[in-house]
């Protein structure tokens, strides 16, 4: 009875203990993968699909499971898949891919490490897209963008994470996050920030408009995970409508905070998206000071603001869409 107690007392320890490892920043760069097509249009943006003639990832491997508690505890590493290994494997499944998207190969990767390795417990894997823009070249009519010439670009980046768990002989797939991170826009004006306490701390001045410059990072998931992978063009969710969501909202709305217009936001693409569960936020106050309103009409000068600056966590549901 009390071997069967110490059994049960060590493994609920095992259980509530973080154990993880893994490889980060693999960077792998696939040209020709299969274009995404056929995915819903919306009236915010003309994005309707991508080529997929350059497609790379920032990509980030965890591997659990039980069996790895001796090589932290006992440095016996004969079930420890070396992360060197990890990365060898991520570079050769992007060869092997047939998909179109960063989720989607994430979780071709994810299920092929689980098929590998029957040892590994879990395995999360997370990716940053790296965006790449076409550059124009000459052609019959003009300026056209070239399919052989690419500018890594410093625009937003989309993100994927997925979690995948062995139950038995199945893969479950567990949990999934897609996002849109590195947004920065900047509305010149019909912008205001009023109505806030005013107390013996308060030295910001209430403003009836101004500039607004945010950084944004957005991040959703959807009902069924599945819908994540692109296999069904209509029920996946481009980064870059989102992104494009984004911009035509803060065009469109005179909002009184980050937090009302990030609402907003959230709203429009909940709208946009049934199939989504929910949608969050991180948002980051970056406006700059004014330092000279004299002059003629809207023109203002103006200078970067000081550390520190402040942010918004923020999700949202359907709920919020119905309360509407």
């Amino acid at each position: 009875m009390s071997d069967s107690n110490e059994t049960d007392t060590d493994t609920q320890s095992t259980d509530r203990r973080t154990m993880n490892y893994g490889k980060e920043k693999v960077a792998v760069y696939r040209t020709y993968a299969n274009p995404l097509e056929g995915v819903r249009t919306i009236p915010e943006s003309s994005f309707d699909g991508r080529d997929n003639i350059l497609f790379g990832l920032e990509v980030r491997v965890q591997f659990e499971g039980e069996d790895f508690l001796p090589s932290f505890s006992e440095a016996d590493n004969s079930k420890v898949v070396a992360t060197d290994s990890m990365k060898n494997f991520v570079l050769h499944q992007a060869g092997e891919y047939e998909g179109a998207t960063a989720e989607g190969f994430l979780h071709f990767v994810g299920k092929e490490f689980l098929d590998t390795y029957s040892h590994v417990e879990a395995v999360k894997m997370s990716a940053t897209e790296y965006p790449f823009d076409e550059r124009p070249v000459p052609g019959e009519d003009g300026f056209e963008p070239s399919d052989l010439v690419f500018r890594v670009s410093d625009d937003e980046s989309a993100f994927g994470e997925i979690y995948l768990e062995r139950d038995d002989d199945l893969i479950e797939f567990k949990e999934q996050t897609s996002g849109v991170t590195g947004i920065e826009l900047i509305k010149v004006k019909d912008n205001s920030f009023t109505g806030y306490v005013q107390d013996e701390y308060t030295t910001l001045p209430e403003r009836e408009d101004r500039a607004l410059y945010i950084s944004l990072d957005i991040f959703w998931t959807y009902d069924e995970p599945e819908d994540a992978l692109g296999e069904e063009p209509q029920r996946y969710v481009p980064a870059e409508q989102v992104r494009d969501i984004a911009q035509v909202v803060f065009h469109e709305v005179d909002s009184n905070s980050i937090q009302d217009l990030i609402y907003q936001i959230g709203l429009r693409v909940l709208e946009r998206y049934p199939e989504l569960e929910s949608v969050s936020f991180e948002a980051n106050n970056r406006t700059w000071i004014e330092v000279r309103d004299d002059l003629e009409g809207d023109a203002r000068v103006f200078r970067e603001p000081p550390r520190p600056t402040g942010y918004q966590q923020f999700s949202m549901d359907h709920s919020d869409l119905e309360e509407q």
